[in-house]
């Protein structure tokens, strides 16, 4: 046998030895994922024992495009975004990226549009021009969710203007019994429980005052917990990029929307 056979062999002995490393370790660094959401539909929610929705899909999308397996848990979005701000390797989506958040999170990109506003009932007339003119109004929010960020830094109080709750449905209830005079929420949101309650949203929810500058941006997003590696935050980056390009972004939001 020639000597440069012998060499050629032990390089591809090598080169296949590598390789099997390299996958080791993205299979390792794959299980080490967490993936955390909560339950706000139409963007994620749990339906027969699974987590679908519109944002979910689009998560479950980057995961395929970027050859990633890994559990998506839901659970109360205080806790969720409390496991995604203090743990490592956590993808939580859908979130609102926010200036308060801005620099606790890497953030991917978005995945769902979204407008924030605040609503009333029918009937109530109620005489909203500015954030302002809501202080002396009880809000139903939800749990750390931005929505109640958003008041609390602009002066609102838990207990005293902010009534807050661990489910967006608790919500709608409120407003509905006359519990709470207003409610924060994201349009789609708003309007998916208040069909969810057998109701019609042209008749029994009143945007009051549009919140264009509660986020930086027109989206729900997915972000990754400050302590995942960089390297991973870009490849879900471009999987993201690429969904947009390809068309599957676009089919999944013509399914839901």
């Amino acid at each position: 046998m020639r000597p440069f056979s012998i060499a050629a062999r032990h390089l591809r002995q090598l080169g296949l030895a590598v390789l099997a490393l390299c996958t080791l370790a993205a299979h390792a660094g794959n299980a080490d994922l967490r993936i955390v959401t909560e339950e706000l539909p139409p963007y994620n929610m749990t339906q027969g024992g699974q987590i679908t929705g519109l944002s979910t899909e689009v998560v479950q999308a980057v995961l395929k495009e970027v050859g990633v397996q890994a559990p998506i848990k839901s659970m109360p979005w205080a806790r969720a975004y409390d496991i995604a701000l203090n743990e490592e390797n956590v993808l939580i989506y859908s979130i609102t990226r926010t200036p308060q958040r801005e620099k606790l999170f890497k953030w991917v990109g978005v995945i769902a549009p979204t407008h924030w506003a605040l609503y009333s009932r029918p009937g109530r007339n109620l005489v909203i021009r500015q954030l302002d003119d809501a202080r002396k109004f009880q809000i139903a929010t939800v749990n750390e969710d931005a929505g109640e960020q958003y008041l609390v830094s602009k002066g609102f109080v838990l207990g005293k203007n902010l009534q807050s709750s661990n489910k967006y449905e608790f919500n709608y209830e409120k407003l509905k019994l006359g519990r709470v005079d207003l409610w924060i929420s994201n349009e789609l949101n708003a309007l998916y429980l208040t069909r969810q309650a057998g109701d019609n949203p042209e008749t029994h929810l009143v945007r009051v005052l549009s919140l264009p500058d509660l986020a930086n941006d027109d989206g729900l997003n997915m972000a990754f917990s400050s302590k995942t590696p960089d390297a991973t935050v870009e490849r879900f980056r471009k999987g993201l990029e690429t969904i947009r390009r390809n068309g599957t972004y676009d089919a999944i939001k013509k399914k839901w929307l």
